[in-house]
């Protein structure tokens, strides 16, 4: 039987169905490992059911013992991941893609909700029971005819363009290649970023980090915006200079911002907490108990798998 280490607590379903198959090593009082602990814990194992809180760099998997053969990310991001390390030592590396979409499209249309109408202040106000009707008071941006950028139009992408649309937004895209006309659905595709930019009354950010892609929204590109645009963010902190966005919400050239992800996570800029205009959310987009099922079941067919063929469709390296 193979041996499995758990980095982090699973739902109880979850954790039932990885005993029945096999002999795991489990997170019981969910303690964030540190890079020494892991590699103590790891020593006898054959893979690690890692979660994006484990910093998996090249030190780490260097020091893996040789009997460690997957890292089975239980997220569809895997930046936490040292790739070209784990290839070197031969160790395949797999996510959880498809299962997340609806759950995180419905944290990016909460983010566009809650930033466009000024939610944060409201919850502040009605908490506090300090407000007063007024025909001016908290008046926000209607989404009905406002342009939607999307940048990223991948699944999740996709699906916050389909609601979006049926709330009445006008729908633009970037994207490495366009669309279909099928999968489009009428969205309007821009070829460069700065296009994108141009039109979008909200940037909704759901692209990938990358190498291309970190530090893509930054003071220049924020510039190309129209004045007073609302950026919300549901993809990866790396994508985003806080420096530059927290300058652009100071100047009111961006009215407002909606953020599930950050830089740093969970220790978000400081200069976020000091704008009313900032909706900010602690990295929620997964976060039912739906789909954190789906992604750990994931995880656990990627090592089955990865055990009984050598390979497995999700491996990212």
């Amino acid at each position: 039987m193979k041996k499995i280490l758990v980095t982090r607590k699973l739902l109880q379903s979850n954790e039932d169905r990885l005993k029945e198959i096999y002999d795991v090593n489990l997170n019981k009082n969910d303690e964030l490992y540190s890079q020494s602990k892991l590699i103590e814990l790891s020593q006898g194992c054959d893979g690690i059911l890692s979660a994006l809180t484990d910093k998996l760099d090249a030190e780490t998997i260097n020091k893996l013992p040789d009997t460690v053969k997957i890292l089975s990310n239980f997220a569809v991001g895997f930046g936490n991941i040292d790739l070209d390390a784990a290839k070197k030592r031969n160790i395949a590396v797999t996510n959880t893609p498809e299962v997340l979409t609806d759950a995180t499209a419905e944290i990016g249309i909460l983010l566009i909700l809650g930033a466009c109408r000024r939610a944060a202040e409201g919850i502040s106000g009605a908490r506090a029971s300090d407000w007063k009707w007024s025909a001016d008071y908290l008046i926000g941006k209607q989404l009905t005819g406002t342009r939607l950028g999307i940048l990223g139009m991948g699944r999740i992408g996709q699906k916050i363009a389909k609601v979006a649309k049926a709330l009445g937004m006008v729908i633009h895209y970037h994207n490495r290649s366009e669309l279909s006309s099928e999968k489009a659905q009428g969205a309007i595709y821009h070829n460069n970023l700065k296009s994108l930019m141009s039109v979008s009354d909200v940037l909704s950010v759901c692209c990938p980090a990358s190498n291309e892609t970190i530090n893509l929204i930054n003071k220049e590109t924020l510039e190309n915006l129209p004045q007073g645009a609302v950026v919300t963010n549901v993809a990866r902190g790396d994508i985003v200079d806080d420096e530059a966005l927290i300058d652009a919400l100071n100047r009111r050239k961006v009215y407002a911002v909606g953020l599930d992800v950050y830089k740093g996570e969970p220790n978000l800029n400081p200069g976020y907490l000091k704008h009313k205009s900032a909706f900010i959310l602690p990295h929620l987009g997964s976060a039912t108990k739906e789909t954190r099922t789906a992604m750990a079941n994931l995880a656990i067919d990627n090592l089955e798998e990865f055990y009984k063929t050598g390979n497995c469709k999700n491996k990212v390296n």
